[in-house]
């Protein structure tokens, strides 16, 4: 396992674009989809805020086949989601932001040395990427959709009673969506690099 990681062990010699690529691509879009469906209630959370693992199929698309197969698993997710949107898009834009950058620097770190370490410190980076790009996106685009349906100091205060120290929005980012998705990316990057060898025949 000091070599290279097992999901990217059959990607040597390949083309980049061969059927075989374009073809686990679109069946880890499919599953990723189907995983956007079982969403799970996030701790210290309101309802509102919950979570799956959709980002999953499109890390180990990043780590295996390459950054643009992961951009490409997280794009067709959202835009089937589009099918039965509540947010006119914005969610969607939203989740793409937030898991495109995810997978993205995983696949470009990883495909700068394709080793077990460089596979945990691009799941590592990516985890801290995908936090940070959470609090933008929250801050810019998901809470105005939530004040949409909510009075402003209700959407605070929904979190502030799960969170003391949540008082404004920008505290929302910087106690509930920076380290709730900073978390979520290491759990999915941890269970990814668990999984890895049992991943590596196919």
């Amino acid at each position: 396992m000091n070599n290279a990681i097992s999901v990217n062990s059959n990607k040597k010699g390949k083309k980049p674009y061969s059927l075989n690529t374009r073809t686990m691509t679109a069946m880890l879009a499919a599953v990723s989809y189907a995983l956007a469906f079982l969403e799970f209630p996030v701790p210290l959370s309101p309802s509102f805020a919950r979570m799956d693992l959709s980002d999953f199929p499109a890390l180990i698309g990043a780590l295996a086949l390459g950054p643009v197969s992961g951009l490409v698993i997280e794009f067709v997710k959202n835009a089937l989601q589009l099918l039965s949107t509540s947010t006119n898009g914005i969610g969607e834009l939203a989740n793409f932001l937030i898991g495109g950058s995810f997978v993205c620097v995983a696949g470009l770190i990883d495909k700068i040395h394709q080793t077990k370490r460089t596979a945990w410190i691009a799941c590592i980076m990516s985890s801290i990427v995908m936090g940070i790009v959470s609090a933008l996106t929250n801050y810019f685009l998901l809470l105005p959709v939530f004040e949409i349906f909510m009075p402003p100091e209700q959407v605070i205060a929904s979190f502030g009673a799960f969170i003391p120290l949540i008082q404004t929005k920008l505290d929302v980012v910087l106690y509930h969506a920076f380290p709730f998705n900073l978390s979520k990316g290491l759990i999915i990057g941890g269970f990814t690099m668990i999984i890895d060898q049992r991943l590596s025949p196919y």
